[in-house]
């Protein structure tokens, strides 16, 4: 019997029987134990054991080694009298099992105390969440398995440590939430210094400083991380790390120190009230000439309508300033936000259609997470519901017509709509319309004086006539000429008029009379130093319109010191703009004349295109679970500026919907290769995160030029992954069309990699029709297949379709030998999201065998991974299942807990607009609940549990059964 053993890995490793030290061994011996340990429950292969203790430089000796230290610790952990079955450590043909039934471990306690703490804090108990992180904390007997070798151990304690770190800081922020923090600031002070370049650490010592008063050195401790940050990476702090420093800035008090109980009250009512939304660019300067036209669109609006107010005119006349001037002087009138859009209608970018507008704009406003309905009509429906409340202020610039315009109405009675445009929107009801015409000359030549100044312009008064009137009252023109001698002190502006009236290189559809803007921004490329030059030049060849430090950095080949240089150079020159700090584009005229120039030197051209293409290409393939093996053609892995998988998702997710573009832009060149491995590249990355209609609109683009390209992998392997969506989308019969030409073109040129791909896709659409028999066959020819080329993730996904199958057939042993496999694929590249899943499945089997202990011990695990690959659907799956084990165990109260969490995560990450599987996870959630509530004797929260898991299910048939 095993009753009163314990084993301890937060520390040295040790075990008690009964409050008695257990010899286990030597070092070699105690990292047998513990490989096994941080697999409880599950099958490991002597291969994985020894390649566990000597990173796969075994000895020579090899599988003989590892009895000489399974006997002795069966010796020494199993209770007196056990036989061979009732082992701790059970052994089979090829492996060896550590069973935790009875068996306390540390870390499953820690898991315990985290979720317990994490449930508290989740619901405004910050209180309660303080001791119970107190007490996972206290688990912790120094650096987890001290002193033990090999790669996996290395990687566990480091691991924990990370674990340790989080817990910490999530202690600390309840003291902070409770008012008291004044008791964190020693230890966050502390962590600081052992880190310095920890941005979460600096974000909460902010906090706390700033709850205890101390505003001056709350922002002193960000900019010290900033010059820190600048002089030993070359970057600025993150995103979460200005947020707090502007929070700061700005004393939001809301933000920064909202009482505990004002946050459990908002985290139970889940309000649908948000903070005001202001996208407004920023303002481009003093108008001239424009009092008039100001006053007309800043007049109060008619009560109880939405107000729409169009400004049309040519090119460059200063609309998109005036539109945005109005809406920083009247902003303060909408409480629910001003939004802006840049419609592109005279882009050199995709034009903006009305389902990318809206789309953004229902992000803007936090009303869906994940992926958005891609029909118009349903997108203009949730436009509409969700304004319907609202006053809001909408700026739509750049607009092409009325279709493309009424889609974005907002429906709340008080809102208002500036609309910009060069084509007068006819077809559009408007309140008002404004036709903005070039600037007259007196004012005209007032713009220009106010820029170079007064003095200055006084000394030539004819010269500073003329340069107004060859910009043609264009005040785009006029400032871009003025800035030139704003930096150019020795000129005087007769030479400049002179310049000017030399260039007759024109911009056709940007005309205006006999002189263009082309004048201007040929002015401000001239006077750049051949540094400069260059890099404008390639910023006209980024695929996307906004982009970060690296793509340049990766286009010029240069330090990135000396390249964020230039850039700031060409800020100053006004070539380039900076919306927000590290992010920079280029204005859509400005763009042209950059891409025009480096046509003209196509040698720099091309290899400029080509890196921007391969540093998105290899973003993208890092930032996907597929590993190496995953793409086995197309450019190999050269340096790159990310580390980690994380680092390169997060560059991702900052170019937002611009992505798709990067595969459009790619085409567009004719870089057919590019464009098909992009797309491919980006699948894993928009499929986990629910965003299906991007994925599905980058890889039918790269489809249409697969012809063009050179990699003959790729016309299979686009139609793999175009099927691989669609199921995740239930679109089986598309699905089922495309996944039977991949496996013909497969077959037809071998292809082994992309015929195992096609494999696993059939027999997942075999398992999702209820196939099982079928779905058995496919899976195990993709699982065998992808063994014989080290295809880790194509095995690891066809193990779990396989451990499935056998689940679904009732062959619990069958699946759970699946799963075990599918987990040690996983291992090969350890990606969390991909180690969490056949966890997850195998759970299920122990579960439905009443298993409880050895689900919870898994379920643990599982949740902890799920989360840190940020799979917000397995996350919140494991949990309600965790949920059921402790149920098992013996802790309703806890399991619900943990299914009331599952529940909030549900609607705070997933939407029902987006997740196919959202009303069913739903059910499952509350039926469990509920099962859980029988269970502590609380019948009436049981019943309406009951109820709702009837009336979600009444909603989803009927939807079902709607025609169309």
């Amino acid at each position: 019997m095993r009753t009163g053993l314990r084993i301890a890995l937060l520390g040295p490793l040790r075990a008690w029987r009964d409050g008695t030290p257990l010899d286990l061994g030597p070092v070699r011996r105690q990292s047998v134990l513990a490989a096994l340990l941080l697999r409880a429950d599950i099958r490991v292969s002597h291969e994985q054991l020894i390649d566990d203790l000597w990173d796969e430089r075994p000895p020579g000796t090899g599988r003989k080694v590892l009895p000489s230290h399974i006997h002795p610790l069966r010796k020494a952990l199993d209770g007196a009298g056990s036989g061979p079955a009732e082992s701790v450590i059970r052994s089979g043909k090829g492996w060896y099992c550590f069973t935790g039934r009875g068996v306390r471990l540390d870390v499953s306690e820690l898991d315990v105390r985290a979720v317990e703490a994490q449930t508290a804090k989740a619901s405004g108990d910050a209180a309660t969440a303080v001791d119970r992180y107190t007490e996972a904390l206290a688990l912790f007997r120094g650096e987890p398995l001290t002193g033990l070798p090999g790669q996996r151990a290395q990687a566990e304690r480091r691991r924990l440590l990370e674990r340790r770190l989080s817990l910490r800081l999530e202690r600390l922020e309840c003291l902070v939430l409770l008012g008291r923090s004044a008791e964190t600031l020693d230890e966050l002070a502390a962590l600081s210094a052992s880190d310095p370049l920890d941005e979460s650490v600096l974000a909460l010592h902010m906090r706390a400083l700033y709850a205890g008063g101390r505003q001056a050195e709350a922002l002193s401790a960000y900019e010290r991380l900033r010059i820190r940050l600048r002089d030993e990476l070359g970057v600025d702090p993150g995103p979460a790390a200005r947020r707090m420093y502007e929070a700061v800035l700005n004393q939001d008090d809301d933000r920064l120190v909202v009482p505990a109980a004002e946050r459990a009250s908002a985290l139970g009512t889940r309000p649908r009230s948000r903070p005001p939304v202001n996208e407004l660019p920023g303002d481009g300067g003093s108008l001239f000439g424009r009092e008039d036209e100001l006053a007309l669109l800043t007049a109060p609006a008619a009560p109880g309508s939405v107000s729409i107010v169009t400004v049309d005119g040519p090119a460059g006349v200063g609309k998109s300033a005036l539109v945005v001037r109005a809406a920083r002087e009247i902003g303060a009138d909408y409480p629910d936000g001003c939004l802006y859009v840049d419609l592109r209608a005279h882009s050199t970018r995709r034009r903006q259609s009305p389902e990318q507008a809206l789309q953004h704009l229902l992000r803007s406003l936090g009303a869906a997470r994940g992926e958005l309905p891609s029909d118009l009509d349903e997108l203009t429906s949730v436009w509409r519901a969700e304004t319907s409340r609202s006053r809001l202020l909408l700026v739509l610039d750049d607009a092409l017509d009325a279709g493309q315009v009424r889609p974005l109405l907002p429906a709340g009675a008080g809102s208002r709509v500036l609309v910009a445009g060069r084509r007068r929107l006819a077809g559009l009801d408007a309140d008002h319309r404004l036709t903005l015409e070039p600037l007259g000359p007196g004012d005209a030549a007032s713009l220009l004086t106010h820029i170079v100044g007064q003095e200055r312009a006084g000394r030539e008064p004819e010269a500073t006539r003329e340069l107004a009137g060859l910009c043609d009252g264009l005040p785009l023109a006029l400032r871009i000429a003025g800035s030139r001698l704003q930096n150019r002190g020795a000129w005087t502006v007769e030479y400049l008029v002179g310049r000017m009236a030399g260039d007759e290189h024109l911009l056709g559809e940007l005309a205006a009379g006999d002189r263009s803007v082309e004048s201007a921004f040929r002015l401000s490329y001239d006077q750049l130093t051949p540094e400069q030059q260059r890099a404008f030049r390639a910023l006209g060849l980024t695929p996307t319109v906004e982009f970060d430090l690296l793509t340049p950095v990766a286009m010029l080949d240069g330090p990135r010191h000396a390249t964020e240089r230039v850039l700031e150079d060409l800020v100053d020159a006004s070539l380039l703009q900076q919306p927000r700090p590290g992010r920079y584009r280029l204005h859509d005229l400005v763009r042209v004349h950059a891409r025009r120039l480096a046509q003209a030197v196509p040698a720099e051209a091309a290899p400029a295109r080509s890196a921007a293409l391969d540093l998105h290409l290899g973003a993208a393939r890092l930032a996907s679970d597929w590993g190496p093996a995953g793409f086995p053609t197309g450019p190999r892995p050269t340096a790159t500026p990310f580390t980690r998988w994380e680092e390169a998702e997060a560059w991702l997710d900052a170019a937002g919907g611009e992505l798709v573009d990067v595969v459009g832009h790619a085409a567009a060149l004719g870089a057919a290769d590019h464009a098909c491995w992009i797309a491919e590249a980006l699948c894993d990355y928009f499929v986990r995160q629910g965003r299906y209609h991007e994925c599905r609109t980058a890889l039918e683009i790269a489809l249409a030029h697969v012809d063009g390209a050179t990699d003959r992998r790729m016309p299979a392997a686009l139609r793999n992954c175009l099927g691989y969506t669609l199921l995740h989308e239930r679109r089986y019969t598309q699905a089922r069309s495309l996944l039977t030409e991949a496996l013909d073109l497969a077959r037809r040129h071998p292809d082994p990699h992309e015929e195992a791909r096609t494999l696993t896709g059939f027999g997942a659409l075999a398992l999702s029709l209820g196939e099982g028999e079928q779905a058995i066959v496919q899976a195990t020819a993709a699982v065998e297949l992808a063994d014989r080329l080290s295809s880790h993730w194509v095995a690891s996904m066809a193990g779990v379709i396989l451990g499935l199958a056998h689940y679904f057939e009732g062959r619990d042993e069958e699946a759970l030998t699946c799963f075990a496999g599918a987990l040690t694929h996983a291992e090969r590249d350890g990606r969390p999201r991909m180690l969490g899943r056949p966890l997850s499945c195998a759970a299920d089997v122990h579960l439905r065998l009443g298993r409880h202990h050895e689900a919870k011990l898994l379920l643990h695990r599982a949740v902890d991974l799920v989360q840190q690959g940020g799979d917000a659907f397995l996350s919140v799956r494991s949990l309600t299942r965790l949920g059921t084990a402790e149920e098992g165990v013996g802790n309703p109260d806890v399991a619900i807990a943990l299914h009331r969490q599952a529940l909030f995560l549900q609607r705070q990450l997933l939407s029902p607009l987006t997740e196919p599987s959202y009303a069913w996870l739903e059910m499952d959630i509350r039926s469990r609940l509920a099962s859980a509530c029988l269970t502590a004797g609380r019948m009436r929260e049981a019943h309406e549990q009951f109820r709702t898991v009837l009336a979600v299910h009444s909603t989803r048939v009927r939807r079902h059964r709607r025609p169309g």
